[in-house]
C-alpha cells in the first residue's frame, strides 16, 4: 500500500518576513506591468515600506526566540534563530535606504520603473534565504535569487557601456562561483551522507568518518570557500570588484557592498562556524590567509586610484580582510560552549560597514549626478564650498571607515583586532592594524581633495563666461563690434556668477548639489548611525553578543 505524503509543519508568521519580501516584489512588477506609470517617488515608498515591514515582523520575532529559544523551519530547510533575525533586520534597513537613493538615481531615465525596485526586494530575499538556510540546497537557492537580481541591477543603466560591461564580467565570474558552491555541496553530501546543517553536525558529534569521508568533506569545503570568496569579494577572488562597482549605478553599488557582502558572510558561517566546527582546525588557516592577503593588497593598490568608487571598492576589499580577522578569531572557538567575541565582532562590523558604505555612496552619487555622471576624484573638489554640510557627513562617514576613534568603524576595528589578540592571532591582528594606518591614507587623500583642493580650471571667470553663452574668442573682431552694453552686461553676470559657480575643465558650470529629501534621509541615518554607536556602542555590541545562539 502507498505512503500517503505528509509535508512539513510550517510556521507562516515565522516565514512571513521571507513572505513579505517576495510579495512585495512580486506585487511591484505586476502592479507595474498592469497599471499606468506610478507618481515619482511611489515605486520608491512601496519598495522601503515593504522591506520596512519585513524588518519590524522580523523585532517581534526576536522576542519569540527570546522566550522559547531558536529552533528550525519548514522541516529543518531554514533556522530561526537571533543571528537569522539580526541578518534580516540588517538586510531589509539596507533596502530602505537604497531604495530611497534609487529614486533619485532613476528619475529622467528609462529606468524610471518598478523593475529596479522588484529586483532590490528579490535580492534582499535571496540574502535572507542565505542567512537563514540550515540546508546547503537551500543556501543555494538564496546565493542564485541574490546573484540573479543583482546581475541585472549591475547592468541596468543602459545609456553607460561600463554598466553593461560590468554586469557581464560580473554575470560570468559569479556563474563560477556558483558553480563552485554547487560542487562544494555535492562533495560535502558525498562525505557527511546529508545537506542539512543540522544532520550534518549530529555525523560529526557521532564520530563515525573514514579517511575518504574526510578527503570528500576537505575537497567540499575547499570549493564552498572559493564560491563564497568570491561573494565577500577577498583576495584572490576580488579582481571584479573594482569593475563592477565602477560601472554599476552608484546607489547599486552601494547595495552590492551591503546587502551581497553580509549575505555571502553569514553564509560562511552558516557553513564553517555552525556546520563544520569539528574541521575548525582545517579550515581556519585558510581563513588567516585569506584575511592577511585581503589586509596587504587592498589598501596599497586603492592608494594609487584616481577614481573615487574604485577607491572604495578597494577599500571594501580591506574591509572584508578585517571581518576575515574577526572570523578567524571566532574559528578558535567554533563548537565551544563559550564563543568568544570573534561572531560578535563580525556582524557589528558587517552592520557599521553597511551604513558606512550606504552613507559614502549616497554623497558620491549626488555629487556625481550634478557632474553629468563623473566619479573621478576630482568631482569632489570644492565640495567643501559649494555644500559645507554635505562635506561634513561625507568627511564624517570617511573618518569611521579609516578607524578614528568615537566613530562606529573604531568600534567595529577594534572588535576584530581584540578579538584575535584575545584569541593569540597576534601577527594577523599587527597586520591589520598596519592596514588600518594605510587605508587611512586613502581616506585621507579623500578628506583632502573635498576640503583643500578646487574645481579644475585655473580661469573660473572665464570659463563661466563661455559656459553661459558669450563668445570665446573674438578673431575677426565681429563681436566686438556687437552692442557694448549686452556685452557689458554678459561680463557682468558671468563675472558675478563665477564668485558663486565652480566650474570644470570642459567650460561647464558646476552648481551648488541640490539634495533631495530621500538622499538627506539616509545620509543623515547614516551619520547618527556611526555617531551614536561609536560614542555609545555598549547597546549594540550588547544586541550582537545575543547572535551566537544557532540553531543547530
Amino acid at each position: 500500500m502507498p505512503q500517503e505524503f505528509v509535508g512539513p509543519s510550517i510556521d507562516w508568521f515565522a516565514l512571513s518576513p521571507l513572505l513579505v519580501l517576495l510579495g512585495g516584489g512580486l506585487f511591484l512588477l505586476v502592479a507595474g506591468a498592469l497599471t499606468p506609470r506610478w507618481p515619482r517617488g511611489w515605486y520608491a515608498l512601496a519598495s522601503a515600506s515593504t522591506a520596512g515591514t519585513a524588518a519590524v515582523l522580523s523585532v517581534f520575532q526576536w522576542s519569540i526566540i527570546d522566550r522559547d529559544g531558536p529552533g528550525t523551519l519548514v522541516a529543518g530547510a531554514l533556522a530561526f534563530d537571533h543571528f537569522a533575525q539580526f541578518m534580516t533586520i540588517l538586510l531589509c534597513s539596507a533596502v530602505v535606504l537604497v531604495s530611497l537613493l534609487c529614486d533619485d538615481d532613476v528619475r529622467g531615465t528609462d529606468r524610471e520603473g518598478p523593475e529596479v525596485f522588484a529586483l532590490l526586494l528579490m535580492a534582499a530575499l535571496g540574502g535572507v534565504v542565505m542567512a537563514s538556510a540550515n540546508d546547503l540546497i537551500v543556501m543555494f537557492l538564496g546565493l542564485e535569487i541574490l546573484s540573479l537580481a543583482l546581475y541585472v541591477l549591475v547592468a541596468s543603466d543602459r545609456r553607460r557601456s561600463e554598466s553593461q560591461e560590468g554586469g557581464m564580467k560580473y554575470f560570468v565570474l559569479g556563474g563560477f562561483a556558483s558553480a563552485f558552491f554547487l560542487y562544494g555541496i555535492a562533495l560535502l553530501y558525498g562525505g557527511t551522507g546529508s545537506t542539512n546543517i543540522s544532520d550534518i553536525v549530529a555525523g560529526f558529534q557521532a564520530g563515525v568518518s573514514t579517511g575518504r569521508e574526510d578527503a570528500l568533506i576537505l575537497a567540499g569545503v575547499a570549493l564552498l570557500l572559493v564560491g563564497l570568496g568570491f561573494k565577500i569579494a577577498a583576495v584572490p577572488f576580488h579582481v571584479w570588484v573594482p569593475d563592477v562597482y565602477q560601472g554599476a549605478p552608484t546607489p547599486i553599488t552601494a547595495f552590492m557592498a551591503s546587502v551581497g557582502k553580509a549575505s555571502a558572510f553569514a553564509a560562511l558561517l552558516r557553513v564553517l562556524v555552525v556546520a563544520l566546527p569539528f574541521h575548525r582546525d582545517d579550515w581556519r588557516p585558510v581563513i588567516w590567509v585569506l584575511a592577511l592577503l585581503s589586509l596587504t593588497l587592498a589598501p596599497m593598490m586603492a592608494i594609487v586610484q584616481t577614481n573615487v568608487k574604485r577607491m572604495l571598492a578597494y577599500g571594501s576589499i580591506s574591509h572584508a580582510g578585517f571581518m576575515l580577522v574577526a572570523f578567524e578569531a571566532a574559528g578558535h572557538r567554533a563548537g565551544e560552549a563559550d564563543p568568544g567575541t570573534g561572531m560578535q565582532s563580525v556582524v557589528v562590523y558587517l552592520a557599521v560597514y553597511s551604513a558606512l558604505t550606504i552613507g559614502t555612496m549616497a554623497v558620491i552619487s549626488l555629487v556625481s549626478r550634478a557632474q553629468g555622471g563623473d566619479t573621478r576624484l576630482t568631482i569632489l573638489a570644492g565640495l567643501a564650498t559649494r555644500h559645507p554640510v554635505l562635506a561634513l557627513s561625507l568627511t564624517l562617514l570617511l573618518i569611521a571607515q579609516a578607524g578614528v576613534p568615537l566613530t562606529s568603524g573604531f568600534v567595529a576595528k577594534f572588535g576584530a583586532i581584540q578579538a584575535a589578540v584575545t584569541e593569540g592571532s597576534y601577527v594577523i591582528a599587527i597586520v591589520a592594524m598596519a592596514a588600518a594606518v594605510i587605508a587611512a591614507f586613502v581616506y585621507l587623500r579623500i578628506m583632502v581633495t573635498v576640503w583643500m583642493s578646487t574645481a579644475p580650471g585655473a580661469d573660473r571667470q572665464m570659463l563661466a563666461y563661455v559656459s553661459l553663452g558669450a563668445p570665446a574668442d573674438d578673431a575677426d573682431g565681429d563681436a566686438a563690434d556687437g552692442d557694448a552694453a549686452a556685452g557689458a552686461a554678459a561680463t557682468s553676470t558671468s563675472t558675478a556668477t563665477a564668485t558663486s559657480t565652480e566650474v570644470d575643465t570642459t567650460g561647464a558650470a558646476i552648481a551648488p548639489e541640490a539634495i533631495t529629501l530621500s538622499t538627506a534621509v539616509v545620509i543623515a541615518a547614516t551619520v547618527t548611525f556611526t555617531i551614536v554607536v561609536g560614542v555609545a556602542p555598549g547597546w549594540f555590541l550588547d544586541l550582537a553578543a545575543n547572535v551566537t545562539n544557532y540553531a543547530r
